[in-house]
């Protein structure tokens, strides 16, 4: 994005506020702030990339994604690179898939609102109410430019201003199968642009493309980004962002508030004094710094609670060619089993269409199916008859799913994470629950055979909100327990994974915690 003329800061000068991120969590924040006259310092660990350089190739792609090596294990390790956190101005926004449905209510009582007799196992519930939420998801959605369906099936008040996108072919054979078996489907919630429309601050964004690639990075601005949405609104209301930042520090005065954050650029070490702190590093960064300034965890919490949603796919191949590497690959989506009515569970998921891009498929059929050689082959082969179906499903905290740090330092000299993932018994289900769905759903459109691809995504949870402080890192308005000044503004947040993708909810969170901090 352009940041040339942008307002700086010396950093001697104490600002009001400095945020570590740029993505999801830390650009509405760093907007709402900046347009109410604070000083405002963005830090952002990767580079500032200019959209035209964005490629559809996959193996140039991975530039905008967090490819520092994190360490996975657990009996599930969940993957990182491509999978998760992005890296570069804009964050996990410039590669995510835009995929924007709403919270259920349910999601967020999953503790209080289950009926089954799980105990602690059944999650925990948030601090906050789900319509103060959905306030706040409204306005992302018109400041972003979310495209859906009006009416929505399974919200008869929600109206979306953008039609929803065109559907690809994958989504076309799921609503076929849905519509054949009795399962309300419809166009899904993106946060992709059906028209032109001059977007402030930063300009023109183009309406659909018909893109199958914007996991890769999207040039033409039909996908939200927050590069092209509130990070533009913010520096031109005074905000400084300064990319390539990795932050390793944080100073603290006699009382305990933060003064400074400490971070490395171009080899140098620098130091900006701040008034306060918003961390929004994500899932990941957020906990590994905290861990290693041994900061804001009295509860013992940081790191903890790691959650991951289920995410296995169902892929079915057809007699026919689909191409679904044309057309925006999540366009048909299914609520029909956030809460299913045969299932002994806690939670559920919803359904997405699914189209692909060649590595990715190649990397899923790896990682999920365990092929290679001659196999793996000949399952490439087949990837332009494939269609498939994916869920976000809900996980629960687990007392060995959680982040530490480890021996090995990264290029910035800070300790590697490492992340121990292990579904339990309430994800299996799901899964399987799920897995048993998509296949039926399939092979009612015609798919003369069907391969089921674990997986999970996500990095969620690792500083929850929480009422008591000794059951969580922040409050329900995103303040740190231990210490006035630090706040946290992003998906480490969550208390439980919902059913819904991560993005929108993140930003709204985003901009009731700027409300917060304004109060």
């Amino acid at each position: 994005m352009k940041l040339q003329g942008m307002r700086t800061y010396d950093h001697d000068e104490i600002v009001d506020v400095v945020v570590i991120g740029t993505g999801a969590g830390g650009a509405p924040l760093l907007a709402r702030l900046a347009q109410r006259g604070l000083r405002v310092v963005a830090l952002e660990a990767g580079p500032n990339l200019d959209p035209e350089d964005f490629t559809n190739d996959e193996v140039e792609a991975p530039r905008i994604n967090w490819m520092s090596e994190r360490l996975s294990g657990g009996e599930t390790p969940t993957a990182f690179g491509p999978n998760n956190s992005g890296f570069g101005v804009g964050g996990g926004t410039l590669h995510w898939g835009a995929f924007t449905p709403r919270p259920d209510i349910r999601d967020m009582r999953l503790h209080t609102g289950s009926d089954a007799d799980a105990g602690a196992d059944s999650g925990a519930d948030w601090p906050i109410e789900h319509a103060d939420l959905t306030r706040y998801i409204v306005k992302v959605e018109r400041t972003i430019g979310v495209s859906g369906p009006t009416p929505y099936p399974w919200d008869a008040e929600r109206t979306y201003l953008e039609p929803p996108v065109d559907r690809n072919a994958p989504a076309d054979l799921m609503a076929l199968g849905c519509s054949r078996l009795g399962i309300r489907a419809t166009d899904a919630p993106a946060a992709i642009l059906n028209h032109d429309r001059e977007q402030p601050h930063h300009g023109p964004r183009r309406g659909s493309q018909n893109l199958g690639s914007i996991h890769q990075g999207e040039r033409f601005g039909t996908k939200a980004t927050t590069a092209n949405t509130y990070l533009p609104a913010a520096v031109a209301a005074g905000a400084e962002i300064r990319p390539d930042s990795m932050v390793h520090g944080i100073e603290r005065d006699a009382l305990g508030r933060v003064t400074a954050v400490v971070y490395r650029r171009g080899g140098e070490e620098f130091r900006q004094r701040c008034a306060a702190l918003v961390l929004a590093g994500g899932g990941i960064e957020t906990p590994r710094l905290l861990l290693n300034t041994g900061l804001a965890n009295s509860s013992g919490m940081v790191g903890r609670n790691f959650l991951a949603h289920g995410a296995v796919q169902v892929w079915g191949r057809f007699d026919e060619q689909i191409r679904g590497y044309r057309g925006y690959p999540s366009a048909l989506i299914s609520e029909d089993f956030v809460r299913p009515a045969d299932a002994s569970f806690v939670g559920g998921y919803l359904l997405q269409s699914l189209g692909v891009m060649p590595l990715t498929f190649a990397t899923s059929l790896v990682r999920g199916a365990g092929l290679w050689g001659a196999e793996l082959v000949d399952a490439l082969d087949a990837w332009r008859y494939s269609a498939g179906i994916g869920i976000n499903g809900e996980c629960l905290p687990r007392e060995n799913n959680r982040l530490v740090l480890s021996d090995e330092r990264d290029e910035w000299g800070v300790p590697r994470a490492v992340v121990t993932f292990t579904q339990g018994p309430n994800e299996k289900a799901i899964d399987d629950h799920a897995a048993g769905t998509m296949t039926s759903i399939l092979e009612a459109a015609g798919a003369r055979e069907t391969r089921v691809l674990p997986r999970t995504a996500h990095t969620l949870g690792t500083c929850r909100m929480s009422t008591d402080p000794g059951e969580g890192v922040v409050d329900g308005d995103g303040r740190s327990h231990d210490i006035p000044n630090l706040w946290i503004s992003d998906n480490s947040t969550f208390p439980s994974s919902l059913s819904a993708n991560p993005g929108l909810a993140q930003m709204a969170l985003a901009l009731r915690t700027a409300d917060r901090m304004l109060a």
